[in-house]
């Protein structure tokens, strides 16, 4: 399926400049961290050409992503990215790590949004900005399709440089996903620094 703006965004644009799209990645992993990113296009922008593929992130092949990433960076009135470690996870857990980086994207931007269209059906705002909890965003909205083409592309890429760290668990396969594979490296080597020591593998007797 296609995806246009005139689905959700240009709906807004009477009343706000500025639309910006926000999802994450890494929620589910056992490694690694939670990156989200928020993405801005100019107003009554249409998607053209390669970004005429834009679309829910998982449903994309990696060399997809990666032509879609350098077009949305390109086509971007602006955009940001932000990080939130495994440490900060394990403290703080994963619904507010995720909080923390949708907030610090949006908080990142050059420009002020006017209003934001989380991915989801949760979202605990760090600053008094309208929002709009979207489920299944990321295959319906453009802005946020592009954010979580961004934040997908960031973490793999971070994990691919887990992967020449920790070769002996496949971070450059599933990246920290809980695959068998992965619960068999778990199993065998045990949790390397960069796994979240607050998630627990049922597979492994943990509780």
């Amino acid at each position: 399926m296609l995806l246009s703006t005139e689905d959700y965004e240009e709906k807004f644009w009477p009343e706000h400049t500025w639309v910006c799209g926000i999802d994450e990645a890494g929620r589910g992993p056992l490694a690694g961290p939670v990156v989200a990113a928020a993405v801005m296009f100019p107003r009554y922008f249409k998607p053209e050409g390669v970004l005429t593929g834009l679309n829910d992130s998982k449903s994309l092949r990696p060399k997809q992503r990666s032509a879609l990433a350098e077009a949305i960076q390109s086509a971007a009135e602006c955009f940001s990215i932000s990080i939130i470690d495994h440490a900060t996870i394990d403290r703080v857990n994963i619904f507010n790590a995720t909080m923390l980086a949708m907030n610090a994207a949006a908080e990142k931007l050059e420009q002020l949004p006017g209003l934001l269209l989380i991915d989801g059906n949760r979202f605990v705002p760090s600053l008094p900005m309208p929002y709009l909890t979207i489920v299944k965003g990321d295959a319906k909205v453009v802005s946020i399709a592009a954010a979580s083409i961004l934040a997908k592309t960031c973490r793999d890429r971070i994990m691919n440089e887990y992967h020449r760290e920790y070769p002996e668990y496949g971070f450059a396969q599933h990246f920290g996903y809980p695959t068998q594979a992965h619960i068999a490296a778990i199993a065998r080597y045990g949790r390397c620094p960069i796994h979240r020591t607050s998630f627990r593998v049922k597979q492994l007797g943990e509780k």
